[in-house]
């Protein structure tokens, strides 16, 4: 691997992670610049530009001050660069427990498999619907995670086919995330009691802990 590979880096930062089965673990977050999409309740739009060009050397270097077990590379949509690949796996030949935040819009299949891959699927109100690159679906491992972010009853409800569909509850983790300030966290809960849905409710921890504050 040539010691010249780049990423655009938005930030790298130390905190608690906010989202998926590792919530709450202190975690070192490497956000990579850029996204090709534009989901109507997106919280990182200052991602989508700008940032600063680093040498996967010079990323692992910052990484490691932190002293933390896991990793999360994050965007934007850090598949939108293709050196993202090279990086999750130095990550994960330096020990760490890695994992992908991503849209679901890009192929994900040439991720190194001991990553654990975060993965969207768009839903309606996300206004990004016809992204969704369903042959992701049959990539995913047991150790991995699927995510709809809930703005709607509408959305739930899409979701719920969505599961049965792809009878996804036996491939994986399913996280079901009520978007802020649009989708009511406690009637979310109701519906999938009320349903006997077997997935799981994610609420954002950093938001209730620091309000989207950039580098947290």
């Amino acid at each position: 691997m040539s010691d010249s590979t780049r990423l655009r880096i938005t930030e790298i930062f130390y905190s608690l992670q906010g989202e998926s089965t590792l919530v709450g673990l202190p975690t070192v977050f490497v956000r990579l610049t850029g996204c090709p999409l534009r989901c109507g309740y997106c919280d990182t739009e200052y991602a989508f530009q700008g940032g600063e060009w680093m040498l996967l050397d010079e990323i692992l270097q910052q990484v490691s001050v932190h002293r933390s077990h896991h990793v999360t590379v994050t965007g934007g949509e850090p598949l939108a660069q293709k050196n993202c690949l090279p990086l999750l796996a130095r990550l994960c030949d330096a020990g760490y427990t890695v994992s992908l935040e991503t849209s679901g819009a890009l192929d994900v299949s040439e991720t190194d498999p001991r990553v654990i891959r975060v993965m969207d699927l768009k839903t309606p109100d996300s206004g990004e619907l016809e992204r969704n690159r369903y042959e992701n679906i049959d990539q995913l491992q047991a150790h991995d995670q699927l995510k709809f972010v809930i703005c709607s009853q509408a959305d739930y409800q899409w979701a719920k086919q969505k599961i049965a569909e792809y009878t996804l509850n036996e491939r994986c983790e399913i996280l079901l995330s009520p978007a802020h300030n649009q989708q009511d966290a406690r009637e979310l809960a109701e519906w999938m009691l009320a349903d006997r849905l077997p997935v799981r409710l994610q609420l954002q921890l950093h938001k209730y802990l620091w309000n989207n504050k950039p580098g947290h």
